[in-house]
């Protein structure tokens, strides 16, 4: 090796940066990634935060465009990227409502490659389609959450808290409400799913309904205070509220205190998102746990642009790579809370979860991981 490229090799090692197998010095990456969510929404900001980190570790720009949950406005900047004359090397979208579809086709005609993160195609989308680098040659993969064990490890944890509390009905029943996102999107019908999976399969267990708030916590209190005045007059003591994401818990966990109980001991709610409040309400015994980790799809998604502009193709294993999700819990809080509530994402070191070499498509995104990879907060004595 001449001493160029020691040099090089130490450089980019110091700066999160890994030098391609040929011994080139790896290309910086122009990404753009459309943003399905609102300014201020905690999961996709949060998801576009971990890409913007793994974009400093491993040379590339992410500029993120946000559709403020207007799904015409991210297909308008999604068309507007692939209509640039200076295009990105990589467009990120999320196939919320479908809405990713025209964008994807255009990227196809332009040229430009895509990766689909947390929605991928459902459908007759999926049958005409096909799947990626199929019929859209730039459709490169997708990367996801295994969202439905997620539900039902969320549905576990609520049954098992009941029948250890002995929180049964006259009937004999533990009874559950089961707040959704809503019906429509993939990550939402998963999740619903496993909450479904869970409680099938506990014949002591019923789900006296499945509503929908659309993600927010307004409308899950409201859903929330209708079904304990229902369960009231019906004479069945609810044991557990199962939340699709952690701003629907909260909402939850209010109408549960306006109704005069206390949450975490007369009833139990879980999330999903790994959220600053969930972890708050968690160190005060107010929700059980919160699943989640998916919000770092978007570092995951950059560490797989860079192994394949590298060379190393993720879909050597499988275009689709599906990550699992974690529960946190009051047992397991310490070892990620200050990193979620300070949001001190460049604390991860992102170039450790790239593919080793002979091993493309061979990732461990998993919480174990992500732990071991973190460097102590700022100010923190050696």
């Amino acid at each position: 090796m001449t001493m160029l490229l020691r040099i090089l090799l130490a450089v980019s090692m110091a700066c999160g940066v890994l030098v391609p197998s040929g011994g080139a010095v790896a290309k910086p990456l122009n990404i753009v990634f459309v943003n399905p969510g609102k300014t201020g929404e905690v999961y996709w900001d949060m998801v576009a935060l971990t890409m913007q980190a793994a974009g400093r570790k491993l040379d590339a720009h992410v500029e993120v465009l946000t559709s403020e949950r207007n799904y015409r406005t991210m297909q308008e900047l999604g068309l507007g990227v692939v209509a640039r004359p200076d295009k990105p090397d990589f467009l990120i979208l999320s196939n919320e409502e479908s809405a990713a579809v025209p964008i994807l086709e255009a990227a196809e005609a332009a040229g430009i490659k895509t990766l689909l993160l947390s929605n991928t195609l459902i459908g007759e989308d999926a049958v005409r389609l096909g799947p990626p680098r199929q019929k859209l040659k730039t459709w490169l993969g997708d990367i996801t959450t295994d969202l439905e064990t997620a539900g039902a490890r969320m549905a576990d944890a609520l049954i098992s808290a009941a029948r250890a509390e002995k929180w049964q009905s006259p009937d004999g029943k533990i009874h559950i409400l089961g707040i959704g996102g809503d019906e429509i999107t993939p990550a939402s019908i998963a999740r619903n799913a496993g909450l479904k999976l869970a409680a099938d399969s506990a014949p002591d267990v019923v789900v006296d309904r499945m509503l929908f708030a659309n993600w927010t916590q307004s409308e899950a209190e409201q859903v929330t205070a209708n079904y304990l005045s229902w369960a009231t007059r019906k004479g069945i003591r609810p044991a557990g509220i199962w939340a699709g994401n952690d701003p629907m818990a909260l909402g939850a966990i209010k109408a549960i205190s306006t109704a005069g109980l206390v949450p975490g001991e007369d009833i139990q709610v879980v999330g999903l998102n790994w959220s600053e409040d969930a972890l708050r309400a968690i160190r005060a015994g107010r929700l059980l746990l919160t699943d989640g980790g998916h919000f770092l799809l978007g570092g995951w998604s950059i560490v797989l642009l860079r192994d394949y502009a590298d060379g190393c193709d993720f879909a050597t294993n499988s275009s689709h790579v599906e990550v699992k999700t974690s529960a946190i819990s009051r047992a397991n809080l310490g070892s990620v809370g200050d990193l979620i509530k300070d949001r001190a994402f460049d604390r991860i070191d992102f170039a450790r979860f790239r593919a080793k070499p002979g091993r493309c498509g061979q990732y461990d995104f998993s919480i174990d991981a992500l732990v071991s990879s973190l460097a102590p907060p700022e100010g923190t004595a050696d």
